[in-house]
């Protein structure tokens, strides 16, 4: 009957169940026949009658375990279960209204055994929960029988994101799941820029479930994956050999390992053995391995030297130091033949039976039934053979919503599982395991987790000063690049282009003593050679020009992009364009030079009509000195001269005397002032200054006539519209996509003419249109700023930048180097120093005449060109000034020295007989101007 309902039921759940519940039906089924066995009665149960089975005693909860009892790991989580009953019970805080009462089954490490194990605990123990199963792989069979029994089936070690308790009513998971660590290993990808890692796992549940995860936190921070190992549980040692030497034969050298501890103890033995823990391999373990590495001993930490490893973050209290000292001891007790420590599943497997503890507390009274539902012979449904459990359903609300804090921490579930966010980053060292820093989502890696909510601050500092100082495999802290070469650290073969023209972008010069070396220099190796040398980590390589036997160009730019596709070359330096259609066999750098294309024309003479040409023969800095120093002059002659010049005084109001100075100092620009200066001081300050007008005033005529003279460029043509409507002849560079480009913008094929070189190019402007001439030319903006350089009086840019791609260096598709010379092409390009240097050193020094670009810019005067101008006057004005102070200070000394007024009086009195009228002074120049007047009066009467 019972092998009947087996076949009802697969038929029932055919083509909408999986091969594993068929599994599971068979293995429940079969239990159900060795029970028919002995009793086949009991099985047949009246249609009208419903059996069920009491509690013998009311206050016990009883709850099935299910672990293999003979692995000495599972010795530590059953200490860690009885300390946790003992504790939550001995709590005198509380008066507890049932006890919770276990009862433990051994899985065998076997996936039917553990199914058999939890039907019998429920069949013949009648628990109302299971906590178990060890492995994911176990968990995946119980859930069906959870799920039609009501009874929740409690994990606290199965971490596979594969068994989602969202699909699962009745799957708790006690534990986090492996996909909320993956963004942690992808922050120390991120951190030390590594483009590529292989993972390497073991082919079961737990392996294969949190790949997909790991995968596409890679991709978003663009880290490729260029293969997946896979090994099985199972696997032997050539086995694992022989993966590890395909890994060797590859270009990454960055392996995440997601395994179980027996195989991944097993790949660490291996590698070690043939030369994969040594400098340049980076191996970052996940916490399958992570959780474990403190309690490895000596001879296994040997051959992990600088692994990282990713560990659950368990917050250290008091509670948690004081469970583990008495754990030691019972275990010690209990286990005297076993050396164990207490892992973060023993942690969880206390909390794991205070939850549930906690959880039955809150029943005012238990109905522990299981009930049976009413079946006759013919029913297909096997459910009533183990009834369904009354209080599954509260038992699963009220362990949703507990929430306490236990030895790990804040425990609570969400959505029947628990959320871990915060990880430890570990390094293997020496005979221990180090804490390099700290990992959470909000603030990513921090060195403590006392640093957690300043990420602004740790945002000023590099990625990697985030992290303690690591120890890498090979015993070294200079941290690995993540890959080699696919051949081996051989030099890498770089083709560079061989051209006649445009030599300084790159040259190619041969030895004299040997046809078969040449040396290559230019723009463009320049730039490459300073990219290369801000890597962190060295990198060798030679120059091999792509040519022929009699040293001429092997074949066109696309030619010699194809040989890196081909393998044939590592990479090529030169003056490439980056174009669309060439993006699909190789990978560029950054463009390192300016990208874009436009139009040159020759210019004609014209008079550029400026508005304000007038202020322009003078920069603006010069003007404003300039007018300071009217102002100084003005007011230096007005100090020497106001107490003894009545023409100086003004009127009654302080501001008639500073328009009397103003209006003297300014009128001295055309020698036209009415006040006359009678003081010797006051007469020799008015002769420099007038001096140093005159010399402005002359400087100023002189370039204000050259810039009206001066002859203005302008371009013949400027209109793209009008050169493709008139049918006009326009030029481009031979071998370059500006061919196609102007093909696209309207050119008809027969107006297109090409030339090589800037002097073919400046031959086409000078012929004549049906010989062949060119009224425009296209080209790039590197090569048009060197035409300009070589013939800049002649032609001039204009029209818009056609947008295009640059220049940057090639790479075979994915290569990691490419990636890095990037970010480095971009240091370069940021220190404008060396940018300078080597721009300098190629393309300024072709530059035969200086710009046209700005009227001021090529004739205008500046302040430079008359500093010592203004020194000399300044600094001879101010003799004269300092001493006619010093002067009024002594002669007024009894003002500062009277000791009956405060500092302030003495600065009102002394500003007061500063503006006084010096009579003395006044009656001397005034006799003096009087003689004079007389003298030329009777000259004029004679």
């Amino acid at each position: 009957m019972a092998m009947k309902l087996v076949h009802e039921e697969y038929l029932k759940l055919s083509g909408r169940t999986s091969i594993i519940n068929l599994i599971v039906l068979l293995v429940f089924h079969l239990n159900v026949i060795l029970i028919d066995n002995g009793s086949s009665a009991s099985v047949m149960i009246s249609s009208t009658q419903t059996t069920t089975r009491r509690r013998i005693i009311d206050h016990e909860f009883k709850v099935g375990v299910v672990l293999d009892l003979k692995l000495p790991i599972t010795k530590v989580w059953l200490t860690s279960m009885n300390m946790a009953l003992s504790d939550f019970y001995s709590y005198t805080k509380t008066s507890r209204k049932r006890r919770l009462v276990l009862h433990v089954a051994d899985s065998n490490a076997d996936i039917l055994d553990a199914s058999f194990a939890a039907i019998n605990l429920i069949q013949n123990d009648e628990v109302q929960a299971i906590i178990g199963p060890m492995t994911s792989a176990e968990a995946i069979y119980m859930l069906h029988l959870g799920k039609k029994t009501q009874i929740p089936i409690i994990s606290f070690t199965a971490t596979s994101p594969s068994i989602s308790p969202s699909r699962n009513p009745y799957f708790i998971r006690t534990t986090h799941q492996d996909s909320s660590q993956v963004d942690a290993i992808a922050s120390v990808v991120k951190t030390f820029k590594w483009r590529e890692v292989v993972p390497i796992y073991e082919d079961t549940e737990y392996g294969n479930g949190v790949i997909p995860y790991l995968i596409d936190a890679f991709h978003s921070i663009s880290t490729r994956v260029p293969y997946r190992s896979v090994l099985p549980e199972s696997a032997n040692d050539d086995r694992i050999l022989q993966e590890l030497y395909k890994l060797m034969t590859m270009q990454t050298r960055v392996f995440i390992l997601h395994m179980t501890t027996p195989l991944g103890v097993r790949i660490f033995e291996k590698a070690k053995s043939i030369g994969m823990m040594s400098k340049g391999y980076v191996w970052i373990v996940t916490d399958g391995l992570g959780d474990y590495l403190s309690s490895f001993n000596s001879s296994v930490l040997a051959k992990m030297q600088g692994v990282i490893g990713i560990r659950r973050y368990v917050h250290k209290s008091s509670k948690l130091s004081s469970f583990k000292s008495r754990w030691k001891k019972k275990f010690r007790k209990d286990n005297p033949d076993i050396k164990k420590s207490l892992d973060i599943y023993g942690i969880l497997a206390y909390d794991t039976i205070w939850l549930l503890a906690n959880a039955i507390e809150k029943f005012e009274a238990l109905d522990s039934r299981f009930v049976k539902q009413n079946v006759g012979e013919n029913s297909s449904s096997h459910v009533a053979r183990l009834g369904i459990s009354q209080i599954g359903p509260k038992l699963l609300h009220e362990i949703s919503n507990i929430k306490f804090e236990g030895l790990s921490g804040d425990f609570g579930l969400v959505d029947r599982q628990l959320h871990v966010h915060t990880f430890h980053i570990l390094n293997v060292f020496g005979n221990g395991v180090r804490e390099i820093g700290i990992w959470t989502p909000s603030d990513g890696i921090i060195k403590d987790i006392s640093l957690s909510g300043t990420r602004e601050d740790q945002y000023l500092l590099p990625a990697h000063d985030n992290l303690h100082r690591i120890i890498w495999p090979g015993n070294t802290t200079a941290i690995p690049k993540g890959w080699i070469n696919p051949t081996g650290e051989k030099k890498l073969r770089i083709g560079i282009p061989v051209r006649s023209s445009y030599t300084e972008f790159v040259k190619v010069t041969r030895n004299p003593s040997s046809n078969d070396s040449a040396d290559v220099t230019g723009y463009c190796i320049d730039v490459f050679n300073a990219a290369i040398g801000m890597l962190p980590y060295a990198v060798t390589y030679e120059f091999i020009p792509f040519q022929n036997a009699n040293h001429t160009a092997a074949g066109t730019y696309n030619d010699l992009i194809y040989q890196v596709y081909l393998q044939n070359f590592d990479a090529v330096v030169g003056d490439v364009t980056i174009t669309a259609n060439r993006l699909q066999y190789v990978d560029f750098t950054l463009p390192y030079v300016e990208a874009g294309a436009s139009m040159i024309v020759l210019t004609r003479k014209d008079l550029n009509k400026e508005t304000l040409i007038f202020f322009l023969p003078l920069e603006w800095r010069l003007w404003m000195t300039i007018v300071a120093f009217f102002v100084y002059i003005g007011s230096v002659i007005w100090i020497l001269e106001h107490r003894g010049n009545r023409e100086f005084r003004g009127g009654p109001h302080p501001l008639y005397q500073m328009g009397t100075m103003l209006s003297f100092s300014f009128s001295m620009l055309v020698f036209a002032h009415k006040e006359k200066v009678l003081s010797s001081p006051g007469r020799f300050v008015m002769i420099l200054w007038i001096l140093a007008v005159f010399i402005l005033t002359a400087s100023y005529t002189a370039s204000y006539s050259a810039m009206l003279m001066a002859n203005r460029f302008q371009p013949t043509f400027s209109d793209v519209n009008l050169l493709i409507k008139n049918g006009y002849n326009v030029g481009y560079r031979n071998g370059s996509f500006i061919q196609g480009m102007l093909k696209q913008m309207g050119f008809d094929e027969s107006n297109l003419k090409g030339y090589g070189t800037p002097e073919e190019c400046d031959e086409a402007f000078s012929r004549k249109r049906q010989d062949g001439g060119i009224v425009a030319a296209f080209d790039e903006l590197p090569y048009i700023e060197l035409l300009l350089a070589q013939y800049c009086d002649k032609y001039t840019k204009v029209g818009d930048i056609y947008p295009t791609g640059g220049f940057g260096f090639v790479f075979p598709k994915g290569s990691p180097l490419g990636l890095d010379i990037s970010r480095t092409i971009l240091s370069v390009r940021e220190d404008k120093e060396k940018m300078k240097r080597i721009r300098n050193a190629w393309l300024e020094s072709k530059r035969s005449c200086s710009d046209h670009d700005s009227l001021g810019s090529s004739y205008g005067l500046t302040l430079y060109s008359f500093r010592y101008l203004f020194v000399f006057v300044g600094v001879l004005s101010l003799i004269p000034l300092l001493a006619d102070l010093l002067n009024f200070l002594y002669k007024n000394r009894i003002i500062l020295t009277c000791p009956n007024t405060s500092i302030s009086q003495k600065i009102v009195r002394l500003v007061e007989k500063f503006n006084e009228e010096d009579e003395k002074r006044l009656r001397y120049y005034e006799y003096h101007a009087g003689i004079g007047s007389q003298t030329v009066a009777g000259e004029d009467t004679e």
